[in-house]
């Protein structure tokens, strides 16, 4: 477990982006239950999560002409049952952190791993997730 003093600064982050922080595995089961779209961001303190995914899904929900009707996200190391929570949703895929799947109707329709994030640039990364909501949303 995180101390609060580093992970306080990068909940407010996300809630500023908009995202909707899901704690438990209620909060999780429940919002992918819901029809329609739901990205669930898998949120981490490590670097490629600040220096990439975050900034660039902010570009990306910025930008992007079709979004996700939800768009949530649980912390990695912070609140580990609603991750795990997450995760069963989308098993068939390794876990990695961060991450991003986006689901339609409770069904994965895309996903987004550590691997792709590394090393690329937010806005390399916005533009993976505005595809992917264009396509899918």
């Amino acid at each position: 477990m995180y101390p609060a003093e580093m992970t306080d600064p990068i909940r407010e982050e996300v809630h500023e982006m908009g995202l909707t922080e899901l704690k438990t595995p209620q909060e999780v089961d429940a919002a992918i239950a819901r029809k329609g779209t739901c990205l669930v961001f898998i949120n981490s303190i490590c670097g490629c999560a600040a220096g990439g995914a975050r900034p660039g899904l902010h570009l990306a929900l910025g930008k992007a002409q079709k979004k996700p009707s939800q768009v949530t996200t649980v912390f990695a190391g912070v609140d580990k049952d609603a991750v795990t929570a997450a995760r069963k949703h989308f098993a068939e895929y390794p876990p990695s952190s961060p991450s991003a799947a986006l689901l339609k109707d409770g069904e994965v329709v895309w996903m987004l791993h550590r691997h792709q994030i590394e090393g690329r640039y937010p806005e390399q990364i916005a533009e993976a997730f505005t595809k992917a909501f264009e396509a899918n949303c």
